[in-house]
Formats: C-alpha cells, structure tokens, sequence
C-alpha cells in the first residue's frame, strides 16, 4: 500500500503544482491589468476564472481519496491537511484576482489614476508577499513562510492609510464616487490576497514543523521591507 500511496501523493503534488501556477498567472495578469489599466487584460481572467475553480474541486476530492483508502499519518498526514487548506485559500486568492479585474474594467472609464494613492506600492507588497509564500510553499522554507507573516502588518498599515486618503477625495470630489469606491475596493481585495499568503505561509510551518502559529506573534530572522 505504501508504493500506491506515494503514488497518488505524488500525483496529487503535480496537480496542485499545476493550481499553484494558475493562481500565479492570474494575479500576476491582475496586477499588470490595474497598474496599466487594460481592460482587454482584466476581462481575459474573468473569462479564466472557471479553470482555478475546476482544479481546487479536484485537489479536493484527491485529497479526501487518500485519506478515505490510505489514512496516511505523520508528515503524509500533514501534507494533504495543509494542502487541502492551502487549496482553499488559492482558490479564494484566484477569486480575488478576478475581483481586481472587474474593477479595473469600471476603472479604465474613469479618469481617476491609482498612482494618486500610493496603489503600486500596495501592489508590490502584495505581489511580494504571495510570490513569498508560494516559493516557502514548494521549498519547504519555513524561514521564507516568517517574512511573509512579518510583511502582512506592513500590508495592513498601508492599507488603511491609503483609504484614509481615498475617502479624504472622495470628500472633496463626489462626482468620482464610482471611482473611488472601485478603488477602495480594489484596496481590500488586494490586503485579503495578503491574508490569504499569510495562511498559505502558517500552513507550510505546519506542514514542515507540524506546529501551529496562526495566533501567534510572528518571529523572523531576515523581515523585509519593499520601501
């Protein structure tokens, strides 16, 4: 039973690989879409979003096989637990994607510019923080996973100064209240993506270490700063 257990891990590894890239693509294209407002580029991955969602459903039933005909234990059990969680969460990070997408469609008609509010700075934290989680995840690098939790508080500072600027013009200038609004909302999907990393980031510590820590204080040797 061992020799087919392994097999179907490594299956399972190769398909979610496969998920990993998706999500990549997605949010990196969502990224290039809101920093140079390409509508063209933003309706292509709301187009995609159905290949992300097929492909957590199958990590899914994958997952629930093995553990229904191997009941694997130890570190094979705590890999498929972090993977079904992970899964989820790119799943949601993919979801987010389309969500930025959808309001760069709605922001390529107006005339406000997101460079106002400090938005690709926001972006590349972001950027930054999955990429971080993502290469923690296929290394196994628990070092990387901490500085991903030590850039999240960085993520939410900048955040909420950002909205405290948006609501300031939308004060001042109510006849752009559609672009703000879009914009605020791009503000808040953009600090769940970074959430989301930070998940993945806890689960990989679990996967390697089989510790908990998602209440915890963050703890790094190396943090990081993209200012």
């Amino acid at each position: 039973m061992t020799t087919h257990l392994q097999r179907e891990l490594d299956s399972l590894k190769d398909t979610f690989m496969v998920l990993v890239e998706l999500v990549e693509n997605t949010i990196g294209s969502a990224a290039k879409s809101l920093k140079e407002m390409d509508r063209a580029l933003a309706e292509k991955i709301i187009e995609a979003d159905d290949d992300i969602d097929q492909m957590e459903i199958k990590i899914e039933e994958d997952c629930l096989k093995i553990l229904a005909l191997y009941q694997p234990v130890a570190v094979d059990l705590r890999f498929i637990v972090a993977i079904l969680k992970i899964n989820n969460d790119l799943e949601r990070i993919g979801d987010l994607g389309v969500n930025i997408a959808k309001r760069v469609v709605i922001l390529s008609t107006q005339k406000v510019t997101i460079d106002t509010f400090d938005f690709p700075i926001l972006l590349d934290k972001v950027s930054i923080m999955l990429s971080k989680s993502l290469d923690a995840l296929v290394r196994r690098d628990t070092e990387l996973a901490k500085e991903v939790r030590a850039l999240d508080r960085e993520v939410d500072i900048l955040k909420s100064k950002i909205e405290e600027k948006v609501i300031k013009e939308l004060e001042t200038h109510p006849e752009q209240v559609p672009a703000y609004l879009c914009i605020l909302s791009t503000c808040r999907h953009l600090e769940r993506i970074a959430d989301h990393a930070t998940n993945i980031a806890e689960d990989v510590i679990y996967m390697v270490d089989g510790a908990i820590i998602r209440h915890r204080s963050y703890t790094c040797k190396n943090p990081t700063s993209t200012d």
